[in-house]
């Protein structure tokens, strides 16, 4: 069966790896199948692309666009998109703007909890200076010895009730499908099982993702547990949308390997399903269960 990761970031949003070096990483970890996903941003899909051609595998352009949902953000992710189309790259444009605007008023948030400095070391360690986020801070918080590790910076400075959480209104989920599909791209909820919505929110949530065009849901996922999968699986069925497969790597050492995650449950329909570019790799009897 092949590997495929539809998943990832460089260093162009909040991951640590030049698109080169992550597209060789994966690689060595037997992907056959890459998508590079940065946050707003599709910067490194050139370099990605041409890495990939060299190492034998197979990229897929991809992006992950932050949106905000009945005053909750969410991530839409975008596979197949073309880079260069203007109404997808206006949008993300309008995002990236924002993200300075926020990544000041975190730093001060974080100044009034006695933590000063927080934008200049965060700063210093966001490749591309337009994508400082909330990473980028978390790591600086380790370094600084404020948090033990990534999960606790997040767990105690930069999540909602915490110093350095602040509210910022991002994309809606219309305008980030409709840039998705505009670019000729496939619209996938990213990580369902980090948002924090009762049941019948994340009902009302898939229902209005469907009816706008969203074609996928990520099922199998670095930021689920594995007991999650099968719920995952079951929703993707229940509202009719595709299931993918994606680790979110962001960095060695940080969460999952690149390539390391199970397969989709048999029942689910790959979003990758008949996609032209995967034909000469996909056998029909790997197709449906991968």
């Amino acid at each position: 069966m092949l590997n495929i990761d539809l998943h990832c970031h460089s260093d162009a949003s909040d991951g640590m790896l030049p698109p080169a070096a992550l597209v060789a990483r994966a690689a060595a970890n037997g992907v056959d199948v890459l998508a590079l996903t940065d946050h707003d941003e599709v910067a490194g899909i050139a370099a990605a692309r041409v890495a990939a051609e060299a190492a034998g595998i197979v990229l897929v352009p991809g992006v992950e666009i932050s949106v905000t949902w009945e005053g909750v953000t969410v991530h839409v992710v975008g596979l197949r998109v073309d880079p260069a189309h203007p109404e997808l790259a206006a949008g993300l444009d309008g995002i990236r703007k924002g993200r300075i605007e926020r990544a000041r008023r975190m730093s001060e948030d974080l100044a009034r909890a006695g933590i000063g400095g927080a934008y200049e070391g965060a700063h210093a360690r966001a490749a591309n200076k337009q994508m400082l986020g909330r990473v980028h801070f978390a790591r600086w918080l380790v370094e600084q010895g404020h948090a033990g590790d990534l999960r606790a910076a997040f767990r105690q400075f930069l999540t909602r009730g915490n110093p350095g959480h602040v509210e910022h209104e991002w994309a809606s989920l219309k305008d980030a499908i409709g840039w998705i599909r505009s670019s000729g791209g496939t619209a996938v909820l990213a990580h369902p099982g980090r948002y924090p919505f009762p049941t019948r929110d994340m009902h009302r949530l898939l229902d209005a993702f469907r009816a706008l065009g969203g074609t996928g849901i990520e099922v199998i996922t670095g930021s689920h547990h594995p007991s999650e999968y099968g719920k995952w699986a079951d929703l993707a069925r229940a509202f009719d949308l595709r299931a993918s497969r994606g680790t979110d790597f962001h960095a060695p050492g940080e969460g999952v390997e690149l390539g390391r995650v199970p397969a989709l449950p048999h029942h689910c329909r790959p979003v990758w399903e008949n996609w032209p570019e995967l034909e000469p790799l996909l056998s029909p009897a790997s197709a449906t269960c991968l």
